[in-house]
């Protein structure tokens, strides 16, 4: 999969990461109302996503059954390396600390970072 998903497809996907499997209308009924298109849109976009490798498509029944074609997670790590790269020439602290002065962070989402950041300072002084 090389292509990047847009911001319609994003929240498809985030849907099949939530619910699971699932029919168009299934996905469809879960998308946020505010941002929702017509089924038909929904549709299509995802069998543009079939097509592209972003989701899978089980044929057997008479409504197909959709799912993720990858993790949350290793979509979210390519499209932040992706970022990385194109926005900050490679550079993850800059990414970072762009991040954290662009929104206010709550108190849990900064005990987070010191917890990764004491990770990575420990992890570097064992590779010494």
């Amino acid at each position: 999969m090389t292509h990047r998903p847009t911001d319609a497809q994003l929240a498809i996907l985030s849907v099949l990461w939530r619910i699971g499997p699932a029919t168009v209308r299934q996905v469809h009924e879960s998308l946020p109302a505010e941002g929702r298109r017509g089924y038909t849109t929904t549709l299509k976009l995802m069998q543009i996503m079939a097509e592209k490798g972003h989701v899978e498509r089980d044929e057997s029944e008479r409504s197909h059954v959709y799912s993720a074609a990858t993790t949350e997670k290793k979509m979210k790590d390519r499209l932040v390396a992706d970022l990385m790269e194109k926005a900050f020439d490679g550079s993850g602290a800059q990414l970072a600390l762009r991040a954290l002065s662009n929104k206010r962070a709550t108190k849990a989402e900064l005990d987070e970072v010191r917890e990764l950041l004491d990770e990575l300072e420990r992890g570097r002084r064992k590779g010494r």
